[in-house]
């Protein structure tokens, strides 16, 4: 029997099989992506245990190599007050979900993983969708370069500057300066200041316009890279969760 022992997982993903158990898919700093099946995980009294956004530890066991293992755990932190907020609960869902989704199983991303969990703890933490949205466009950009679809942000695409960075090319994902955009303007993707240039100070915290921008400029991106073709019903959480924060944010 092989034993794979974790600690502080994520829980992303729970579902039902049969009448009381449940598949779950976790997120671990060395394991990544894995997945386990938990006998009686939908009974009343473990139900609670098995919540996306929760981190547990435990281990897996499987007797035969590739088959689903069986999973135990114990619950370090519950995520559970913050179903209620309409907003927190959207976030998780999408953060959870979308992971579950776009990681290849059994690859670690262990600053993933740590940018993930400081994530939902920002979530479930801050005052309002102000104190997180930041995160969360970090996050997004940080999934795009684990994956292999980083965006290049730092110099104009055209002239080579460093400055003046104000537009995304939709095709490549590099920036463009304003000088160079040209007629091209219209089809190019806004690039938020905070992405470009350094925050010096308190006052130079993202504008609501920026922070929408940055969450269109990265939905665009995944959508593009790891939805084009399925997981549409995942992505529509992130569209509800973002039109949410929009309402929050302006």
């Amino acid at each position: 029997m092989h034993i794979t022992p974790f600690d502080r997982a994520i829980v992303c993903t729970v579902k039902r099989h049969g009448e009381s158990s449940v598949i779950v898919r976790l997120m671990t700093s060395e394991q990544g992506l894995c997945a386990g099946y938990v006998r009686g995980g939908h009974a009343r009294a473990r139900r609670p245990i098995w919540q996306p956004g929760n981190i547990i530890n435990g281990q897996l066991k499987s007797r035969v190599e590739g088959q689903l293992a069986s999973l135990q755990g114990e619950l370090q932190l519950s995520r559970a007050p913050h179903y209620s907020e309409a907003l927190a609960s959207e976030a998780i869902s999408w953060i959870c979900h979308g992971a579950a989704f776009m990681l290849p199983e059994g690859q670690s991303y262990p600053q993933l993983y740590t940018g993930c969990a400081a994530l939902l703890d920002a979530v479930t933490m801050a005052p309002s969708a102000r104190g997180w949205a930041e995160a969360l466009i970090r996050y997004e950009l940080l999934l795009l370069a684990q994956l292999g679809f980083g965006l290049d942000l730092d110099v104009c695409a055209v002239t080579g500057d460093e400055h003046d960075l104000t537009y995304v090319s939709p095709r490549t994902g590099r920036a463009v300066s304003e000088a160079a955009a040209g007629t091209y303007r219209k089809i190019l993707l806004p690039l938020p200041s905070f992405l470009s240039e350094a925050a010096v100070s308190e006052e130079s915290r993202p504008s609501s316009q920026d922070l929408c921008n940055g969450l269109d400029l990265t939905g665009y991106f995944l959508k593009k890279h790891c939805f084009s073709e399925r997981g549409q019903d995942i992505f529509a959480g992130r569209d509800r969760l973002i039109e949410r924060l929009r309402t929050a944010l302006l």
